[in-house]
């Protein structure tokens, strides 16, 4: 996709993910590559068996593991290289931490707001 077409900025965040299949509860730790407010990328891990449509949990810790982002997402594109996952569901905690990483990387009130309507339209 196109930034162009892209609705969401993506954030890049240097982490380690934890991802989890919530059919089978396998557990991969993965780098994360970059964040927004409809999803995550993260560096496909050795011996990655995982399919697109596919439900995971992504656990994504910031601040030490003091505070973590807890994202139930599907795979919607793996490649040799990389998965992309989109954000189906996200407690208000956790939209409250990536709300405010979003608004402090953006650095544009207006671009953030437009992005949280986005968010809530397409929701």
């Amino acid at each position: 996709m196109s930034d162009e077409q892209r609705h969401f900025t993506r954030i890049p965040f240097n982490a380690l993910a934890t991802v989890i299949n919530s059919r089978t509860a396998n557990k991969t730790t993965a780098e994360l590559v970059d964040i927004s407010l409809k999803g995550v990328l993260i560096n496909r891990p050795a011996g990655w068996q995982g399919h697109t449509g596919e439900h995971y949990t992504v656990h994504i810790p910031l601040a030490g593991k003091e505070v973590e982002i807890n994202l139930a997402v599907m795979a919607v594109h793996v490649d040799d290289k990389h998965i992309g996952f989109k954000t189906e569901h996200m407690e208000i905690e956790t939209a409250t931490h990536l709300h405010r990483l979003v608004e402090l990387n953006l650095g544009d009130e207006a671009l953030l707001e437009r992005e949280l309507s986005e968010l809530i339209n397409t929701g």
